[in-house]
């Protein structure tokens, strides 16, 4: 076990297996998948796989428990003082939860307690604020008839989520689901199962009533594809990979079920000559190697106008050598291990191929020294001579730059655009005619003009192009988890034609 230099490993136990939950029992029976810590490459626990006929009942208990409603006809009122009680019992036990979320992918502490489980209580009050001022329309054009839209529960959701950000973002999907009285069934990743186990157990705490959420574990080729097509799900959200993303999809749309997808991004961080030049790098910094670089926002492609192009790459340069590298339980760390030996390994093989496609890398790329266990990967910075090369182009996912030279805003759109990506991107300068171009030149689903990665709930996160389909939000999350239904009352007695009333 790591060395946590503290009381809070003392004070938090890692569960002796992580079963699933379903209808507020834990089943643990089953496939045991190892669960293995980044830093020591230790099994510290084991996760059950979901066999099909636990994955069925799974589904059944969420179908069920939506058609007694207990959960789906209750009042928001209702809803909110519940999912303002998940909230503030995750915010009780930030750390142990930010334990389990570092022991189990390597984040470093201090952003898992600031940002992961920070983000999960925000999910719940969020949605709790949401759903209380959640309205219908209605319509009187037609001075003989009322027409009144109302929305309802789709039923039961699936969700996917990811193991890079796995408290943050399945949070994200289970609070947007639940907030407008939906059942669903959740499968975390194999590879990050703790905190949706904990979570879950805390959702039952909390006075979520039992089958509302269900955990299922499993890995994404059996659980998760056998989850995606079954023909018991009315929604599905997925967080992950595009390919597995296109896969879900497919599945999922056999049985016409609707799906939204986070998938992978590319982003383009554009610096121009005439930004806040230490701004500009303090976010570029933090742009690429927060949580180890394994974030689907990451600002990966760093492109800097040519004035400044030399005194930028020697000043990152420096600071990506100064970065504190150590036990993600030190809270003076920086970078920690990459989440899994797999995933190691083939951010390890760009590091070949960028010298193999002429790319110079100035620091980095190759495994860090000092170190008798675990997943860490030195910070790496590579200067491209073009943006059409593989490194520019695949999503790499770990602490890894590359930095582009452009001439003119024209070039800098131009290279930000050549991706088949679109999901976020960052545009460092003083023109205010330069930040509105930027708005409307650039095909990405979020642009951040000088700030680092801001997540505003109410507002649409999604991405273009491979980045994903939909999108989630308070409104977004509310047309995603209900139906329509529009109902018409006449005002007045209709008068009908008799059809059939004459010999």
């Amino acid at each position: 076990m790591p060395d946590t230099t503290g009381d809070i490993a003392a004070s938090h136990k890692i569960p002796a297996l992580c079963g699933n939950i379903i209808g507020g029992e834990t089943y643990t029976q089953g496939d045991q998948i190892p669960v293995i810590c980044p830093e020591t490459e230790e099994v510290v626990t084991h996760a059950v796989e979901a066999d099909d006929e636990t994955l069925d009942l799974a589904i059944r208990t969420a179908q069920e428990t939506f058609e007694q409603g207990e959960w789906s006809k209750a009042s928001s009122d209702h809803r909110q003082k519940v999912l303002f009680r998940i909230a503030d019992l995750i915010e009780k036990h930030q750390e142990e939860l930010a334990w389990l979320e570092t022991l189990n992918i390597g984040a470093p502490i201090r952003q898992s307690e600031t940002r992961h489980v920070t983000r999960a209580v925000l999910n719940f009050r969020f949605f709790a604020e949401y759903c209380s001022q959640t309205s219908g329309d209605a319509y009187y054009q037609q001075p003989d008839y009322l027409t009144v839209v109302t929305r309802e529960p789709v039923g039961v959701a699936a969700l996917i989520g990811p193991w890079n950000a796995p408290i943050a973002l399945t949070t994200m999907k289970i609070a947007g689901a639940i907030a407008f009285g939906n059942s669903c069934v959740v499968k975390p990743s194999e590879f990050s199962p703790l905190t949706a186990f904990r979570v879950t157990q805390l959702l039952l705490e909390a006075g979520l009533p039992e089958g509302v959420v269900n955990l299922v574990n499993g890995r994404g080729g059996s659980t998760g594809a056998a989850l995606s097509s079954h023909d018991g799900i009315d929604r599905l959200s997925f967080t992950g990979g595009t390919a597995t993303g296109r896969a879900i999809m497919s599945a999922a749309g056999k049985n016409l079920v609707p799906v939204t997808l986070e998938l992978g991004g590319k982003s383009a961080n554009i610096i121009f000559d005439d930004a806040d030049y230490e701004q500009a790098l303090d976010g570029s910094l933090l742009g690429i190697f927060s949580n180890n670089g394994q974030q689907c926002l990451a600002g990966s492609r760093i492109l800097v106008q040519r004035s400044i192009f030399d005194r930028f790459v020697a000043d990152f340069v420096s600071r990506t050598n100064n970065l504190r590298m150590g036990s993600s339980f030190d809270r003076r760390t920086e970078i920690g291990p990459l989440a899994t030996k797999s995933h190691f390994n083939r951010v390890l093989s760009f590091a070949d191929l960028a010298r193999e496609e002429g790319c110079e890398i100035l620091t980095g790329g190759r495994a860090a020294d000092g170190y008798s266990s675990g997943y860490f990967f030195e910070p790496t910075v590579a200067v491209t001579p073009r943006n059409d090369l593989r490194i520019c182009q695949e999503e790499i996912f770990g602490p890894f730059a590359t930095i582009q030279v452009f001439d003119t805003p024209e070039d800098a759109w131009r290279i930000a655009n050549e991706s088949d990506f679109g999901l976020v991107s960052y545009v460092w300068t003083s023109s205010l005619e330069t930040a509105t171009t930027a708005h409307k030149a650039i095909k990405a689903g979020m642009v951040l003009i000088n700030t680092p990665i801001v997540r505003e709930l109410r507002a649409p996160f999604g991405g273009f192009k491979d980045s994903g389909v939909g999108s989630e939000s308070g409104a977004s999350c509310e047309a995603f988890y209900t139906e329509q239904k529009t109902t018409v009352i006449p005002m007045a007695k209709p008068t009908l034609p008799k059809l059939g009333s004459e010999a």
